[in-house]
Order: C-alpha cells, then sequence, then structure tokens
C-alpha cells in the first residue's frame, strides 16, 4: 500500500501539469523543445511536462487608450491629442513570433502615428474632419500591425486640448461668424418686407379705399388694451374741400378775395 502511493502522487502531479483548459476566448500557442508547433484550443489540452511550453493569448477586442500627444499641426498650433484604439489579435503564432510584446509594441506605433498624422494637417481639419483622421490613422495602424497578427478595428480621437488664447480667438470666431449671419438674416428679411410693402403701395395705389380699410382695421387692433394712449391720425382727405376756404389756396394757388 505505501509503495503505490508514491506512484499515485506521481501520476496526479504529472496530470495537474500536463492537462491544461484554454477558454473559448483564447488559444493556447505550443511550443516543443522550441520549436512552434501550433496554437490549439479552446477546451482541454495536454502538453507534455517539461518539453512543452505554452502561451496564452486573447482573441478579445483590446482597448488601447493612447496617452495624450503634444502635437505641432501643419499650421503651427501646439495642440495635446489623446486616442483609444480598439484592435484584436487573429493569428496567434504571428502575435507571439513577430513581436516580442504586441501590446507595448502597438501601444508604442499609435502614438507615433497619432502624432505623425495630426502634425500633417491643420487644426481647422482635426476638429471639423475627425472621421477622416480616425480613418487615416486606423489605416496606417493596421497596416504596420498586419505582420503581427493583429487587426486594428477601430480609432477615435477622443479629447483635442487646446491653448487658451487658441480657444479665446476660436470664440472670437464664432462670435463673429454668429453676428455676420445674423446681419444677412436681418438683411434678407428687411429686403422681403421692402418687396412685401411696394406690391402693397400697387395694390392700395390701384383702389384707394384699401387704405381706409386698413387704417379701420388698426383702429380695432388699437382699441384691444384699454390701458394704452392711442393716437387716432385723421386722413388729410376728409378735409380737403376745407383746406381752401380756411388757407386760400387751392391746389398751390392763392386765391384773390374780390
Amino acid at each position: 500500500m505505501f509503495s503505490i502511493l508514491p506512484i499515485i502522487i506521481i501520476i496526479a502531479l504529472f496530470l495537474l501539469s500536463a492537462i491544461k483548459v484554454v477558454n473559448e476566448y483564447e488559444r493556447a500557442v505550443i511550443f516543443r523543445l522550441g520549436r512552434i508547433l501550433k496554437a490549439k484550443g479552446p477546451g482541454l489540452i495536454i502538453l507534455i511536462p517539461v518539453v512543452d511550453k505554452m502561451i496564452k493569448v486573447s482573441l478579445r477586442i483590446v482597448t488601447l487608450d493612447v496617452p495624450s500627444q503634444d502635437v505641432i499641426t501643419r499650421d503651427n498650433v501646439s495642440v495635446k491629442i489623446n486616442a483609444v484604439v480598439y484592435f484584436r489579435v487573429v493569428d496567434p503564432v504571428k502575435a507571439v513570433l513577430e513581436v516580442e510584446d504586441f501590446m507595448f509594441a502597438t501601444t508604442q506605433l499609435a502614438q507615433t502615428t497619432l502624432r505623425s498624422v495630426c502634425g500633417s494637417v491643420e487644426l481647422d481639419e482635426i476638429l471639423t474632419h475627425r472621421e477622416k483622421i480616425n480613418s487615416q490613422i486606423q489605416g496606417i495602424l493596421d497596416e504596420h500591425t498586419d505582420p503581427w497578427g493583429i487587426k486594428v478595428t477601430n480609432v477615435e480621437l477622443k479629447h483635442i486640448d487646446l491653448p487658451q488664447d487658441m480657444q479665446r480667438a476660436m470664440a472670437r470666431q464664432a462670435e463673429a461668424e454668429r453676428e455676420r449671419r445674423y446681419k444677412i438674416i436681418s438683411a434678407e428679411g428687411e429686403y422681403q418686407a421692402a418687396e412685401k410693402l411696394a406690391q402693397a403701395a400697387e395694390i392700395i395705389a390701384q383702389n384707394p379705399m384699401a387704405l381706409q380699410l386698413r387704417y379701420l382695421q388698426t383702429l380695432r387692433e388699437m382699441s384691444y388694451d384699454a390701458n394704452a394712449k392711442t393716437i387716432i391720425p385723421l386722413p388729410i382727405d376728409l378735409y380737403k374741400d376745407l383746406i381752401p376756404k380756411f388757407t386760400g389756396v387751392e391746389h398751390g394757388v392763392e386765391i384773390k378775395k374780390k
């Protein structure tokens, strides 16, 4: 009985070191005596102790936060820009063999690419065409990481930190732009109102009674407010027959008394 116990212990230790479980989102890259075999998994795999070595690689999408980078744009504006990169391993064997640490390598490549791309464009393009900048950075990263077995799925500029003087200048520019739009809209409104007034004048000229009707309508609108003081203008046409009698002038010609 005592002679079997050490054998059982050895077998148990062997099984514990030989049997490995790989999750669904992982792959195990196996080296046997220093030579690559293949990526195994998911599920249960058996290794030869001392002879085999296993490196697990996750296939899930990795979210990489790129630290803020000091960038000088093409129009000589100093800004700080950070971004976020989404990538995943599509070939575990290449990710282990082609690069020593694919996470560190991807981080460094993302930082240098961010500075390079943003430094080659003007500030206005970075602020207004983010999708274009994102696509350009993603294309460069995906091209350089493809030999490492990595696929870059998305890149997003997260924050652009502008200097205080540049923020004030942009605020003044935006205020001037809003003032310009206000003046254009106001002038357009005045132009349309003048057109309508000209059309109304033509209609009134053809039918003078329309002016009297408008006058009565205005009086009715003014009478709605009981507390308002109302000034009632009298049409001169009501007194045109009395003017010559009191002034002695008829149609611009003085009437001589006999």
